[in-house]
């Protein structure tokens, strides 16, 4: 979330919100995540847009094609023209900018969502859908937004996560019963929740420790609407807890709240919303396992709850029930939760991450916990929210080559960019004509990733040199 968005919801008074939705594309923009954190694993979207991820690995979750653990960034593959990511407890998500959504790691609860429950630690692609705006990844489940405001979830549905009217688990997507007009969408532990463009939160599944956040702890396979909120911009589900943005700046949450992640002074859970004190002009939120995190107007991130791995980033290992500010970092645009790490992104690109770091997920080349931000490393600049890859028809040929490539576009200026699988720029060229030479006889075999610029349209492709 920003400040361009909370200018526009304020102005939907004078202009109706399914026109700005269609205009400034706001569905996107709402669930553009560019960082994602899961159990001990981390993932990112590169401003080439592609994936990158690091931590834990024993599920295929860092999409690679092992099962080993990296403290570093790495690619992703073979995945391309990526705007989104998301996490589960051992899985992982990835939305293409031709509405796809793909897939990998554990999958043994059909969280995977391609017809089979076999773990997979390279993306597969996820069965039937197409025309996805945004992604969210449950503990066992995953869930989908299309762009006709319609929801679709698949993987575990013991506790009615999937809300289509059943509790059983399904590893092809089915659709949510009895939603539309939604505009955004989150999961935790077995359930989800999705904001409607009316600004009210509906939530289902799991819900003992009050997490639907509608005055009951009684679980439902259908959507309820979460109590006494409105005028929502922003949704988001940790583990066992939930927060909602209201337009006004002020955080809620509701859920379980055993180590104050609740944000309201208190350890007491609560089934419906309760304001977390000591905060306001917020514009951004996230929730972890047993924490939650803020972003300010004034570009600094505040946290609140569970701290024994230094997920607060304070500096210190104290975990507590109401906000406390993040070190060091301000100017920050984006923000993401792990279950014991934290991440963000700063408007200059770059990754920060603070939190448990014993499988590697901080990205920092150590395997040490820290209670203070530190910068990802070998890490190319993170994809902005608002920035969006367009359509634009290319033909890179022949593919796979020898390190010469024939450039063809329909638009006859602009600009190429190359990159390797280390994020390095390694070519850079004016297009001034329809068909342009491409000489990469220098670099060595692998995989580069293409990036056109044309216009106001971005198009991204990756060549390869064999």
């Amino acid at each position: 979330m920003n400040i361009l968005l909370l200018n526009l919801i304020k102005m939907k008074k004078a202009i109706p919100i399914i026109t700005l939705l269609a205009i400034f594309g706001l569905s996107n923009f709402l669930n553009a995540q560019p960082l994602a954190g899961g159990r001990a694993f981390t993932l990112a979207v590169c401003d080439i847009n592609t994936a990158w991820a690091w931590g834990y690995n024993a599920n295929g979750q860092l999409g690679n094609g092992t099962n080993t653990n990296s403290n570093i960034p790495i690619a992703v593959n073979p995945l391309t023209g990526i705007t989104d990511v998301a996490c589960g407890d051992r899985h992982s998500l990835a939305l293409k900018n031709d509405g796809t959504v793909w897939a990998w790691g554990a999958n043994d609860n059909g969280a995977l969502g391609n017809g089979t429950n076999t773990n997979s630690n390279v993306p597969v692609s996820v069965s039937t859908l197409t025309g996805i705006t945004a992604i969210a990844g449950g503990r066992y489940h995953s869930v989908a937004l299309r762009n006709d405001s319609t929801v679709w979830a698949w993987g575990f549905n013991g506790e009615g996560a999937l809300g289509n009217g059943t509790y059983t688990n399904s590893n092809v997507p089915v659709p949510v019963s009895s939603l539309t007009g939604i505009i955004a969408i989150s999961a935790g532990t077995n359930f989800s929740l999705a904001l409607k463009m009316d600004g009210t939160v509906w939530a289902w599944g799991f819900n003992d420790d009050g997490e639907l956040g509608n005055g009951t702890n009684i679980k439902s396979n259908v959507p309820v609407p979460v109590s006494s909120l409105s005028g929502i911009t922003a949704i988001s589900a940790g583990y066992f807890h939930a927060l909602a943005l209201k337009n006004d700046g002020t955080v809620w949450t509701w859920g379980f709240n055993d180590n104050g992640q609740l944000g309201n002074g208190s350890y007491t859970d609560s089934n419906i919303p309760v304001a977390v004190i000591s905060l306001a002009g917020a514009t951004n939120i996230a929730g972890g396992r047993s924490h939650s995190l803020a972003i300010k107007n004034d570009g600094t991130i505040w946290a609140w709850g569970r701290n024994n791995n230094g997920q607060l980033g304070d500096g210190t290992n104290i975990s507590g029930n109401s906000p406390v500010q993040v070190s060091f970092l301000t100017g920050t645009t984006t923000i993401a939760a792990g279950e014991t790490h934290s991440l963000a992104r700063k408007s200059d690109g770059t990754a920060w991450a603070w939190g448990s770091n014993g499988n590697g997920e901080l990205g920092n080349g150590t395997n040490t916990n820290s209670n203070v931000p530190l910068q990802v490393g070998g890490l190319c600049q993170v994809l902005s929210v608002n920035e969006f890859t367009k359509e634009l028809p290319v033909c890179i040929f022949p593919n796979p080559g020898n390190g010469k490539f024939v450039l063809s576009v329909s638009d006859a200026s602009g600009t190429v960019e190359i990159y390797n699988m280390n994020g390095k720029n390694v070519f850079h060229s004016e297009i001034k004509n329809q068909k342009s030479e491409i000489d990469l006889s220098d670099q060595p075999k692998g995989i580069f990733f293409v990036r056109i610029f044309a216009g106001q349209t971005i198009r991204t492709e990756k060549i390869v040199i064999q």
